[in-house]
């Protein structure tokens, strides 16, 4: 048995031949990715590269924010002033609807109340034969002048007579006006 010959298996040459066939290959297939492609193969490692940046601080935070609410956890203390505080605050907010809530309450009863009055005083004008109406302006009027601080009594304005008589048209050129406006004449000016 010969150790080289053409039916044995020869470790030397043609092992390092195989490997730069695949090196070449590799290489040519690289090199036509990159040709092709290149442009857009660099756009995206920027963007990822820009995503991670954008994403690590939120992602950092959100761990440490894990690691901060599992510390809190392993001591009950502070869960349990954590929920005492909730309660206090839960409270404080539940006090505070109830107060704004009665404070409606009391509103629509005086609004209630004021209606009221207002239907007894048009029942008792219209019982007496006066206009109910006349009467509803009057007893606003009053309490206008009540809850201000002002005595004084509002005057009614006496009747005016009006400037112009009410035959007075502008645009027709009657009523008593010292000029006349006519419109221009429609048609051609030389025939």
């Amino acid at each position: 048995m010969e150790l080289g010959g053409p039916g044995g298996a020869a470790p030397g040459p043609g092992k390092p031949e195989l490997e730069r066939e695949g090196l070449e290959l590799l290489q040519h297939t690289v090199g036509s990715l990159l040709s092709a492609y290149g442009w857009y193969l660099l756009l995206a490692c920027v963007a990822v590269y820009v995503i991670v940046q954008k994403i690590s601080p939120s992602l950092r935070a959100r761990l440490s924010g894990q690691r901060g609410a599992a510390a809190a956890a392993v001591e009950p203390d502070v869960v349990v002033r954590r929920q005492e505080a909730l309660l206090a605050a839960r409270l404080r907010m539940q006090e505070e609807l109830n107060a704004q809530a009665e404070r409606y309450k009391e509103k629509q009863r005086q609004l209630e109340e004021q209606k009221r009055q207002q239907k007894i005083a048009m029942w008792e004008s219209m019982q007496e034969g006066k206009s109910y109406k006349g009467n509803l302006k009057l007893s606003q009027q009053g309490a206008e002048s009540g809850a201000s601080t002002s005595s004084a009594v509002p005057k009614s304005k006496p009747n005016k007579k009006p400037l112009r008589g009410g035959g007075y048209n502008p645009l027709s050129g009657e009523g008593g006006g010292t000029c006349s406006w006519r419109p221009g004449r429609r048609g051609p000016s030389a025939g």
